[in-house]
């Protein structure tokens, strides 16, 4: 199933969130992070969204996966943070 979101985080920037999921099993098939944050390194939406594949669509999974990337890549984030990206993509499916 595709869904998207597109979410002002307070006191951040704006974030665009294109979803594939599987409603059957709540997993992330696919993922797109986009928006008018930055992120160092280069690379790493593209870690995060590769390494996103796969987890369940749960508040508490998807924050600790987050945070279990940003800190395997040592990525910074200015305007968005774990909390940010996991309320974005939540709003996708509710």
């Amino acid at each position: 199933m595709h869904a998207r979101s597109v979410y002002k985080i307070p006191n951040g920037k704006l974030l665009k969130i294109d979803l594939e999921y599987d409603p059957d099993n709540g997993l992330i098939e696919d993922i797109r992070i986009t928006g008018d944050f930055f992120a160092h390194p280069e690379e790493s939406v593209e870690l995060l969204e590769s390494d996103l594949k796969k987890t369940r669509l749960s508040e508490v999974e998807l924050k600790q996966r987050i945070n279990s990337i940003i800190e395997k890549y040592n990525i910074s984030f200015i305007g968005v943070d774990a909390e940010g990206l996991t309320q974005g993509i939540m709003r996708c499916i509710n």
